[in-house]
């Protein structure tokens, strides 16, 4: 139920649900969407970056709570560990990270006949791939193809993707798909088999493959059985504080610390890959994320102190629609499949302000335009929101619709007695995606540093600087399932040398000669939402 100072715009709104669902608005020009972008969406706010003064990408600039994080000092010293005694875990390849991407690498690496690890912070599964909902993509009906795919997801992307990757990416999509198919995964199917496809925003063709809107869990799901029934050793509550390099400069594993009771260990692998996700919980900028509690770049931090390259740090991805009311929910993620499905975003004056599928960054740019300048949100605990249509799915595909493909989201606003089958939501950008990260080439090995691996969401340039749905959920099957072949292979044919943290005291110099003084230490590994002396 909402607050009696929500009736006037809730009025409004239902009045013109039948006009608002016969009228849809054109699509913005190339113009339009650049000048929309420039002056409103967050990756455009100078202010809110700062120029990297040391490291592989010195000179660029990057969030100020990333740029601290990257300058930070190391939680250990070199001291601390004694690299000549026997590791804790000695294995051909390790993975750092339990979601989808750490996941699916761990399972080709044991496909390939190597000795594989996963360590993980918090527990396997608890990742921003059981967060995603609405579904992923794969050019797989007989109106589509890579080709076209790759045009939707190449300008989505305004163009600055890296070919290769973005190639292999949509390439080896419709094999992603079969690959999850025979795993388990149970997308949704017609009656006779075939594969249930729908739009996204920024997608010209319907190739959408959902397991309701809850197509992560159930992709995590699968994968972590998969892990558990090959018997691939998980160590949980166990998170990577550096990367270990031996006397060549390649990587050769890592120092992991348990979370319970801090006790430091050694790693040691041929290979590493980090598959460590995303930074919503960094809180770019004061928003809210949809992101899992252990979203806070530590994979970026790991590979930068070791020299890897980072590309597009500077660009995150804000989810048009995340929750803004009730307060309880607030920043948590409202699938795109509710507008794929014909709700549509309408503004406190209960008018439809913009065509409902266009990409993420013009969406959530439109929508902060809307609040700001034209004063027409609605006013929040938090701040303000628009309300995204949902009895309009209702009117388009029948009495059932919502509980049949979107049974998560009625579930989420039911439980504060909202009814999204009768009332409108309102939504308001929530941080959802790094853009940005490591630089790897397209056999998933970082471009700087050799033996090391990144998958998921830790690495840039497969998207570049937006992304479209989906192309998440598929990019951590594809990277994941390329970085596992790619590493186990390496792992055959490499000897490690003396093992080193020479590193951390190369970069202290490199702190020191740059001036910078901080008593911060990283990675950050969890947020702290404890409050400060100030704000209690």
């Amino acid at each position: 139920m909402y607050p009696k100072q929500y009736e006037t715009s809730l009025h409004a709104v239902e009045a013109a649900r039948e006009a608002n669902l016969a009228y849809t608005p054109a699509r913005m020009t190339a113009q339009e969407k650049e000048q929309l972008l420039a002056t409103y969406h967050p990756d455009y706010r100078e202010d809110e970056f700062s120029v990297l003064p040391i490291g592989p990408n010195k000179g660029d600039r990057v969030p100020h709570e990333l740029c601290d994080m990257l300058t930070a000092h190391s939680r250990i010293s070199a001291d601390d560990i004694d690299l000549e005694a026997a590791p804790a875990y000695d294995v051909d390849v390790l993975v750092i990270g339990g979601g989808g991407a750490g996941a699916a690498a761990a399972i080709e690496a044991h496909e390939a006949g190597v000795s594989v690890l996963i360590v993980t912070k918090l527990r396997i599964g608890d990742a921003n791939t059981m967060m995603a909902e609405g579904g992923i993509q794969a050019a797989d009906k007989p109106n589509d193809s890579p080709a076209i795919h790759y045009l939707d997801a190449f300008g989505g992307g305004h163009f600055s993707a890296k070919p290769p990757l973005l190639a292999k990416l949509v390439n080896e999509a419709p094999e992603a798909i079969r690959w999850l198919d025979s795993l388990g995964v149970e997308f949704d199917k017609a009656s006779d088999g075939t594969m249930i496809t729908t739009h996204g925003g920024g997608t010209s063709r319907k190739r959408m493959h959902a397991a309701k809107d809850y197509s992560g869990a159930e992709i995590m799901r699968t994968l972590r059985d998969e892990v558990l029934n090959r018997e691939i050793p998980v160590v949980d509550f166990t998170a990577a504080l550096e990367l270990i390099l031996d006397e060549n400069g390649n990587a050769a594993g890592a120092v992991l610390q348990n979370m319970e009771t801090g006790e430091l260990l050694v790693a040691r692998a041929k290979a590493v890959i980090l598959a460590t996700g995303g930074a919503g919980r960094m809180h770019y900028q004061g928003f809210p994320t949809s992101n899992h509690y252990g979203a806070t770049a530590d994979g970026l931090v790991l590979g930068y102190r070791v020299g890897a390259k980072l590309l597009y740090a500077d660009t995150l991805q804000y989810h048009p629609t995340g929750a803004a009311f009730p307060e309880q929910i607030f920043g948590a993620l409202v699938t795109e499949k509710v507008r794929s499905l014909g709700a549509k975003l309408i503004g406190a004056d209960g008018k439809v302000f913009m065509h409902p599928l266009e990409t993420r960054d013009v969406s959530a740019a439109s929508i902060i335009r809307e609040c700001t300048d034209r004063k027409n949100g609605v006013e929040t605990p938090s701040g303000h929101g628009v309300w995204l249509d949902t009895p309009m799915i209702e009117m388009i595909g029948g009495e059932g619709t919502i509980e049949a493909r979107i049974p998560a989201m009625m579930r989420m606003f039911a439980k504060y007695g909202i009814d999204i089958r009768k009332e409108p939501i309102l939504v308001f950008p929530t941080l959802h995606y790094q853009n940005g990260g490591l630089d790897i080439n397209d056999d998933c090995m970082t471009t700087c540093v050799n033996n090391l691996y990144a998958a998921g969401e830790v690495v840039g340039g497969i998207h570049g600087r937006n992304r479209l749905m989906g192309n998440s959920l598929l990019d951590i099957i594809v990277f994941g399932r390329s970085a596992g072949k790619n590493a186990a292979e390496k792992a055959k044919e490499t000897t490690v040398g003396t093992l080193t943290l020479g590193h951390i005291d190369a970069y202290n110099e490199q702190r020191s000669a740059a001036g910078i003084e901080t008593d911060l230490v990283s990675p950050m590994l969890l947020p702290d939402y404890t409050a400060k002396p100030s704000e209690a």
